[in-house]
């Protein structure tokens, strides 16, 4: 008997200037694709699903984007995580509380295809403000900017260069995800 992978696909730049997609049309849209258990988490790009395939994740993941392409009429970058994973990630605790609290940014993490090699991470934790901090853990740049988001200095495109192309929620969807569907 096969395994059927549980999987959570945080999709970049779904939801951004003219590229909207109702939930229901991206659920039909990976159900299409012979994708099982479908359902959508907020308006920002993160699908829950299962893949009775069986297919590997690298393979899984070009085709989701392929067939995401094909459907939508643009790229769409796909970045899977386990369900295990996705707890995994939602249990990390890499900033103290009295960081947190002096923070008037929220906690972010950066999902990205592969962990960074060493001279990427060395390059980006240059780049962190003062009162921001950030560490890496496997394939995600855990960051608490001391703004919000839209006030940050610090360089997402440099970002970006070093690191590739990731896509970015805050902790608390990833815990809310975890929670809700990946049974921590």
């Amino acid at each position: 008997m096969r395994v059927v992978e549980p999987y959570v696909a945080f999709l970049r730049g779904i939801n951004l200037g003219n590229r909207r997609v109702k939930s229901p049309e991206l659920v039909s849209h990976f159900e299409a694709m012979g994708l099982g258990e479908v359902a959508t988490f907020r308006a920002s790009g993160n699908v829950i699903f299962a893949d009775p395939s069986g297919d590997p994740e690298a393979r899984l993941r070009q085709r989701v984007e392929a067939e995401l392409e094909a459907r939508l009429g643009y790229d769409v970058t796909v970045f899977l995580r386990g369900f295990e994973e996705v707890a995994e990630i939602a249990a990390r605790e890499p900033f103290d509380a009295a960081a947190i609290a002096r923070s008037k940014g929220k906690p972010q993490v950066l999902l990205l295809a592969t962990p960074p090699a060493a001279a990427a991470r060395k390059t980006v934790l240059a780049l962190a403000g003062p009162d921001d901090e950030m560490s890496f853990a496997g394939r995600e740049l855990h960051w608490l900017p001391s703004t919000g988001l839209s006030e940050t200095e610090v360089d997402m495109k440099a970002i970006d260069r070093a690191l590739g192309r990731g896509t970015m929620r805050t902790a608390g969807t990833i815990e809310q995800i975890a929670a809700k569907y990946c049974g921590s």
